[in-house]
């Protein structure tokens, strides 16, 4: 007597994305090396084997969840910077999309913060590496130029500035929940208010 196996069913991308962000919460609580399957699994509501028909690993998991949230950033990030805008511009824009993913993506945001320095010594994670070289490289350009085009004060020290501007709108993560009273757009509209009454040039 024969018997027939199951059909398998693909999941769907809409339960990934499900999986996805209930893991990106766990990891961002909990720290990547401290949450185990069993534990995604048991807040996902499924045994732990049954989440390994989505996923092979939670280091996949990890993988998707850093690379889809970096790839949407560049997507916003390359479009302000080939829009040709202004130094200040730039700059408002930046800052702007930046809120736009925490309040997207906060969980992994979170994660990179935590654990982007370590990762990026694996080989599977090296594009983190080359994400953070990228990033740099937008910003102090965006604000070199400013200095050379007058727009902000000539005796800033432009990799503090970086690292003040960056700190300062990223560590909003930590306290961002989306759905909040300030939509992203207006907490960066403050933000930048606070920033740029500091770096802009007086007139």
């Amino acid at each position: 007597m024969s018997t027939k196996k199951k059909p398998q069913v693909t999941p769907t991308p809409e339960r990934r994305r499900e999986l996805l962000a209930t893991a990106a919460e766990v990891f961002a609580a909990q720290g990547y090396n401290a949450t185990t399957v069993r534990r995604i699994a048991d807040e996902a509501g499924m045994l732990a084997g049954s989440l390994y028909y989505h996923f092979d690993s939670k280091e996949s998991m990890l993988d998707e969840i850093l690379s889809t949230f970096l790839a949407e950033l560049w997507q916003g990030y390359d479009e302000v910077l080939a829009a040709g805008l202004g130094p200040r511009e730039t700059i408002e824009a930046l800052v702007t999309e930046s809120f736009r993913e925490i309040d997207r993506h906060r969980p992994a945001v979170a994660i990179y913060q935590k654990e982007a320095k370590h990762l990026a010594t694996q080989p599977r994670f090296a594009y983190l590496a080359d994400s953070q070289t990228k990033f740099e490289k937008a910003w102090l350009g965006t604000l070199e130029r400013g200095v050379t085009e007058g727009v902000f004060r000539d005796d800033l020290d432009i990799r503090l500035t970086y690292r003040f501007v960056r700190d300062t709108v990223w560590v909003a993560a930590s306290w961002y929940r989306p759905g909040g009273h300030h939509s992203p757009e207006e907490i960066a509209r403050q933000y930048l208010s606070m920033v740029l009454d500091g770096i802009a040039l007086r007139t």
